[in-house]
C-alpha cells in the first residue's frame, strides 16, 4: 500500500485526499479535491436522499474515481457520514455507488466520526494538557469533542449540520434578528448535554475543524490581513474582534452579497451564516475567548490511523 485514496462522503461535499506513503511513516500529498453534492437539499429533515442530490453523488464518485485512476492510487478508502447514515436509502446509495464505481464505502457512526476528527485535528495544531473544545460543523451533523493532546474526555454527534438548520429554519434573506434568536434557542434546548459535559471538563478554547472555519479564516485574511496569513498553514489563530467583526457583517449580508465576498467559496455561501450563528453562540453561551483553525478534520483523521 504506497499510495492511498481518501474520500470523506460528507453531506455538502465529496472529499476527496491522495497521499504516497513513505517508509518511514511521512507522506506525501499528490492530489486533494472536492465536489459540492448537497446531498441533503429537498429531503435532508425527512432523512432521504431526494432523486438529484442522489445523482449528484453518484456523479461526483465517478469524477473521484476517474481522479484516482488518473493518480494510480493502490487502495481506496471511503466513509459515508451524516446525511448518507441517517438517510432511509442510505444503503441504496452505497449499493448503487458499489454498482456503478466499485468503490466500497463504510457507513460510520457519529460517535466514530467524531473520534477520526479529533486525530486529524491533534495532527494539524499544537494541543498540550490544556483541555480544547473541537467543532466540526457539517452539513447534516456537528460534532462536538472536549480533548487535549493526550485524550478525548467526551464527544457527541449533533443532528445540527449548516444544510439541516437551514431546512428546518429556511431563513429570510438577509436573515432577521428573530430568526437569529430562533436559531439560538434551538441549538440552547439541542445542546443541552455538551453544556453539562463542559461543567464536567471546562475548556480553554475552540478548536474549529476544516469547513466553515476555513472559509472564516479565509474571509478575515481577506479582510484585516493578507490571503497568505494561511498560505501552508495547518493551524491558524483567530482574533475574536476580528471574528465578531465578521459574523456582524454577515447577519446583515444578502446571498449577492456573499457570492461577492473574498474568501468565502461559492459552496459554502448559504451555508456560512448558520454555521456563524453555531460558532457565535458557542463562543459566547461558553465564555471562550480563544478560537484556532485545524485545516485537517475527518480525512487526514483515516490518514492517521493508516500510517499507525
Amino acid at each position: 500500500m504506497n499510495r492511498v485514496a481518501i474520500i470523506d462522503l460528507g453531506t455538502n461535499t465529496f472529499n476527496l485526499l491522495i497521499v504516497q506513503f513513505n517508509v518511514d511513516k511521512t507522506y506525501e500529498l499528490i492530489c486533494q479535491t472536492k465536489i459540492s453534492v448537497k446531498l441533503g437539499e429537498g429531503g435532508i429533515t425527512k432523512a432521504f436522499i431526494a432523486p438529484e442530490p442522489f445523482q449528484r453523488g453518484i456523479d461526483a464518485l465517478k469524477m473521484h474515481r476517474l481522479t484516482i485512476q488518473l493518480h494510480n492510487a493502490d487502495k481506496v478508502v471511503a466513509f459515508a457520514t451524516s446525511a448518507i447514515r441517517e438517510a432511509s436509502n442510505g444503503k441504496d446509495f452505497i449499493a448503487k455507488a458499489k454498482e456503478v464505481t466499485k468503490i466500497d464505502i463504510e457507513m460510520i457512526s457519529g460517535e466514530r466520526e467524531a473520534e477520526l476528527i479529533y486525530l486529524g485535528v491533534r495532527d494539524a495544531v499544537k494541543m498540550t494538557a490544556d483541555v480544547s473544545l473541537i467543532i466540526d460543523i457539517g452539513g447534516g451533523s456537528t460534532e462536538f469533542i472536549i480533548a487535549n493532546n493526550e485524550t478525548i474526555f467526551w464527544k457527541q454527534s449533533f443532528l445540527l449540520g449548516a444544510a439541516r438548520l437551514l431546512e428546518i429554519f429556511k431563513p429570510s434573506d438577509p436573515i432577521k434578528e428573530d430568526e437569529i434568536n430562533a436559531v439560538s434557542s434551538y441549538l440552547k434546548q439541542e445542546l443541552k448535554p455538551l453544556f453539562e459535559a463542559i461543567k464536567k471538563f471546562p475548556v480553554t478554547e475552540l478548536i474549529g475543524s476544516s469547513g466553515s472555519f476555513d472559509s472564516l479564516a479565509e474571509m478575515i485574511a481577506y479582510r484585516f490581513y493578507t490571503p497568505d496569513v494561511l498560505k501552508d498553514k495547518t493551524e491558524f489563530t483567530f482574533h475574536i474582534p476580528d471574528c465578531a467583526t465578521i459574523y456582524s457583517t454577515l447577519m446583515k449580508s444578502t446571498k449577492q452579497d456573499r457570492l461577492e465576498m473574498k474568501g468565502l467559496i461559492s459552496m459554502r455561501v448559504d451555508m456560512i451564516v448558520i454555521s456563524s450563528i453555531l460558532v457565535h453562540f458557542i463562543l459566547v453561551e461558553l465564555g471562550i475567548h480563544k478560537m484556532r483553525l485545524s485545516t485537517y478534520s475527518l480525512k487526514e483523521g483515516v490518514l492517521h490511523e493508516l500510517i499507525q
